[in-house]
């Protein structure tokens, strides 16, 4: 794992200065505007680049270097930066070039992502696929630790300016790093796929991705299960932190160290992961890891004092990367290397929007259903106040334990579909 190693190092130090300007961005926008709109759009125009382009990202992953599409997502990202720091410099950074430079990294930043996730199945044995997929889960957790706490330090002491500098530093390391290594090109392993099309048109090259998962069960069942389970965490998940404000009077020191517990479980738990490498049958993972987080997040529902909360959530964040390295680990095991960047496309898409259609109810669910529910009162406050108390919040906490008591239900109901149950029983997929 020696060159998966030095990629991982030169990318979490990326990822660390990315997010410590992320969140410095989002401070100066708060300052200059004083509003939360400009606060969501900056995750807004990241995010929605990176779902247009999924598709055409998947073939150039698949079709060019895939260690050249690496290192120019993490140039055109520090070239962002650049502008931006020319811009502060100069007195005339606006909202609206966060908003561009924010557009144009979700785009290349999605890119190097998926470059970097299709080229670990050539890197790394496939005894090793969780344990890489647990490092990179702590990767993320602990620039999630670490990011925020840093950003606030050298942004009270230098400003805008310092961050951006050390991000610029933190993209030569990523580039330098990758310099250094060898990503081998994947053998082609197509040839039966090409030989049931009639012609490699445009539009078969763009919804190839698709069209994989639909041929094979195993894969199809997976991606279903994955849509399901996304969309219920999504109302779970999206709902905690204001649930916890509402719980905990509008207490921000509460929030952030939840937050951080969130951070420490899931660097612990990647650690623990990467050492370990997982259980043998991975789809066991999957399952039981899904199902203990949604425990977790309903412990969380339930608690209604500060230890409590801040307990579940540092479980929540130790068992949060179970699931997905196993699931991750599966997919580079299941699908052939030379078309994962058009197959890990097509599965992020499906998924993502399965998770926006979560998120995007589970306020006005809070807000019109459960909230005035849970007043005092009101029938469903009768018959559950006691476990989940009255007024701001409850109602939140009800919805939460309700899907994350369906996320339990539906995870294990998974072991009862034979084709998720039995797919690590086949061979790598080549067609």
């Amino acid at each position: 794992m020696r060159t998966f190693l030095i990629i991982w190092l030169g990318q979490f130090a990326s990822l660390l200065g990315s997010q410590m300007t992320g969140f410095a961005i989002s401070i100066w926008a708060w300052e200059v505007t004083g509003q939360a709109t400009p606060f969501a759009l900056l995750t807004v125009v990241a995010q929605v680049p990176r779902l247009m382009i999924a598709p055409f990202a998947g073939v150039w992953v698949d079709q060019f270097n895939r260690k050249y599409l690496m290192m120019l997502g993490d140039m055109m990202a520090g070239l962002s930066t650049i502008i931006i720091l020319t811009l502060v410099l100069s007195d005339q950074l606006q909202v609206w070039h966060l908003y561009l430079t924010g557009a144009v990294n979700g785009l290349f930043g999605y890119v190097q992502s998926l470059a970097y996730s299709a080229s670990v199945s050539l890197l790394v044995p496939e005894r090793h696929y969780t344990r890489a997929a647990a490092f990179e889960s702590a990767l993320g957790a602990g620039s999630f630790i670490v990011a925020p706490a840093a950003a606030g330090v050298m942004y009270a002491a230098t400003g805008l300016n310092g961050i951006l500098t050390i991000d610029l530093v933190t993209f030569a390391i990523a580039i330098a790093t990758l310099s250094l290594v060898t990503i081998p090109r994947p053998l082609p392993t197509e040839v039966d796929i090409q030989k049931t099309v009639a012609a490699d048109t445009a539009v078969q090259r763009l919804t190839f991705g698709a069209r994989y998962l639909w041929r094979h069960p195993g894969l199809r069942a997976l991606i279903g299960f994955f849509v399901i389970n996304n969309f219920i965490s999504a109302i779970c998940f999206t709902n905690l932190f204001p649930m916890v404000l509402s719980r905990s009077g509008n207490s921000a020191t509460i929030l952030g160290t939840l937050s951080s517990f969130f951070g420490v479980g899931g660097l612990l738990g990647g650690l623990l992961l990467s050492v370990w490498g997982g259980p043998k049958r991975r789809i066991h993972g999957v399952f039981m890891g899904n199902a203990l987080w949604k425990v977790s997040l309903l412990a969380l529902a339930l608690a209604q004092r500060t230890a409590a909360f801040l307990g579940a959530a540092l479980v929540a964040g130790f068992i949060s990367p179970l699931p997905g390295s196993c699931g991750s680990a599966i997919w580079r095991s299941q699908v052939a290397p030379d078309v994962q960047g058009r197959v890990f496309a097509a599965r992020y898409l499906i998924t993502q929007l399965s998770t926006a259609l979560g998120t995007a109810i589970a306020g006005p669910l809070a807000d019109r259903v459960f909230e005035p529910a849970m007043q005092p009162g009101m029938p469903l406050n009768l018959a559950l106040g006691d476990r989940f108390g009255s007024g701001g919040g409850a109602g939140m906490a009800v919805q939460v334990a309700l899907f994350a008591s369906l996320g339990i239900a539906t995870t294990l109901g998974g072991y009862g579909i034979p084709q998720l149950r039995q797919i690590e029983g086949k061979e790598r997929r080549s067609t």
